[in-house]
């Protein structure tokens, strides 16, 4: 019997990395992608929201990386489940973006020490693409959900239409806030 050389490893998938009240009933989440000037600029927005509705909306990001058009989009979503391994995925995910533009492996690596990620072996997970297939599996997850482009929002597992202004979001969180005290004071689940 051959002997295999692989181990298996538990991976925390970027859909159980939440930021905020782990019990709101407004669950928001975001496909979206590194290199994209349109997703960094909803950055601040989805912040603002959070602070907003503080305590009633959680956030999760979802990785969606246009390989077509940003090349260094894939490595750098592997480089976010990689820091969730140990907890640091929020502060990867603001350095990726505030960094966009130098999204390279040896960066990815700095960029995570940054972070606070402790992981000797940082380097060589990116070289050997530990976390792709988990990012494969968000951006096919997405495709399911209809996603095309982005960033896409939803809200309560619904696809937000329209400019994800900080307006427009709070309208339709708005709405969900509304259905949700309509509904039973069942919990419900993202």
């Amino acid at each position: 019997m051959p002997i295999s050389k692989s181990k298996n490893i538990e991976i925390i998938p970027p859909k159980s990395v939440w930021k905020g009240n782990p019990e709101a009933r407004i669950s928001l989440v975001e496909f979206g992608d590194y290199e994209s000037d349109a997703c960094a600029k909803v950055l601040p927005v989805v912040e603002k929201l959070l602070e907003h509705y503080h305590g009633k909306v959680k956030f999760n990001f979802r990785h969606f990386p246009l390989t077509q058009l940003h090349q260094h989009a894939q490595k750098a979503a592997e480089a976010a489940v990689g820091a969730a391994q140990e907890g640091k995925f929020w502060e990867m995910h603001e350095l990726l973006f505030e960094r966009r533009r130098n999204l390279g492996t040896i960066s990815l690596k700095n960029y995570a020490r940054e972070a606070g990620v402790e992981n000797k072996r940082f380097l060589t997970e990116m070289i050997d693409s530990t976390y792709s297939w988990t990012v494969r599996n968000d951006l096919l997850e997405g495709v399911d959900k209809g996603v095309r482009d982005v960033p896409t929002f939803f809200i309560n597992d619904e696809v937000f239409q329209g400019k994800p202004s900080f307006d427009n979001l709070v309208k339709a969180i708005d709405l969900a806030l509304k259905s949700a005290k309509r509904k039973s004071p069942a919990r419900q689940r993202a």
